[in-house]
C-alpha cells in the first residue's frame, strides 16, 4: 500500500506555495461541493461506506472487513464493494480467488474476497447493482466517500489517530 505525505507548505500559514495555490485550492473546493450535492441512485440494498478524509491508508479495508463479519454473524448476506486499486480491472467483476490476483483485482479486493463476496468497479453504482443483483443484502464500501452516484445509508470515516485529519 502506498502512502503520501502532505507537503510541508501545507502546515506553514501564510507561506508563498500557498498563496499562489489559494485560486486553484478555492475552484477545486467550488467544484467538488457542486459534484458532491448531485443526487445519487439507491439500489436494493443497505449501502455502508468505509471512507477517510486524507490521502493514505486510514486503516479502512480492516474495518470493512470487521463489518463484514459482523453483518455475516446476523445472518445477512453482505459484499464488500471496492475501486480494485492496483489492479487492471475497472469491472463490475466479481472478484474469484481462483483466477484473480494482484494485478487484476488489487490486494484489497483479495483480502476482502476472503471474507465476504466482493466486487471490484470503478464505478461504485454499476458495483453495487451488481451486488445487489448476486444477492447482496448489504454492501459495504472500501473508500468511496467522495463518491456522491451512489446514496449511502450510514457512512463511517475512519481517521489514523498519529496522522489526524491534516
Amino acid at each position: 500500500m502506498t502512502f503520501f505525505n502532505a507537503p510541508d507548505f501545507w502546515s506553514i500559514p501564510n507561506s508563498l506555495n500557498g498563496k499562489v495555490l489559494a485560486p486553484i485550492g478555492a475552484l477545486v473546493s467550488w467544484i467538488t461541493i457542486r459534484r458532491m450535492s448531485r443526487a445519487g441512485k439507491r439500489v436494493g440494498a443497505a449501502v455502508i461506506c468505509i471512507g477517510n478524509p486524507t490521502v493514505g491508508g486510514a486503516g479502512k479495508t480492516p474495518t470493512v472487513i470487521v463489518f463484514l463479519e459482523q453483518l455475516k454473524r446476523k445472518h445477512a448476506r453482505p459484499f464488500a464493494l471496492t475501486r480494485g486499486y492496483g489492479g487492471s480491472l475497472r469491472g463490475p467483476v466479481q472478484v474469484d480467488l481462483s483466477k484473480h490476483d494482484v494485478r487484476t483485482v488489487g490486494d484489497e479486493a483479495l483480502l476482502l474476497a476472503r471474507v465476504a463476496p466482493t466486487i471490484v468497479s470503478h464505478n461504485r453504482l454499476a458495483g453495487a447493482q451488481m451486488a445487489f443483483a448476486l444477492g447482496a443484502t448489504h454492501i459495504v464500501m472500501d473508500d468511496g466517500f467522495q463518491s456522491p452516484g451512489l446514496v449511502k445509508n450510514a457512512t463511517l470515516l475512519v481517521v489514523d489517530a498519529e496522522a489526524g485529519i491534516g
